[in-house]
């Protein structure tokens, strides 16, 4: 099997990578979590995160 890189670091747990695993339906609560009291936008997807960690391109709301 071939080996999946990353696009950047951090990626693992930003919400566009989460969201393709299934995250949202396998672990609801924890994404929940992720998501509450959004204080962040991704430029590129548009999610919204609490921690801009979560994101890819992260900006304040």
């Amino acid at each position: 099997m071939a080996k999946t890189s990353m696009p950047h670091s951090g990626h693992n747990r930003h919400l566009c990578y989460l969201n393709n695993l299934g995250f949202q339906i396998s672990n609801p609560k924890q994404y929940k979590d992720l998501v509450r009291n959004a204080r962040f936008l991704c430029k590129i997807c548009g999610r919204v995160a609490a921690s801009p960690r979560n994101l890819c391109k992260p900006v304040a709301l």
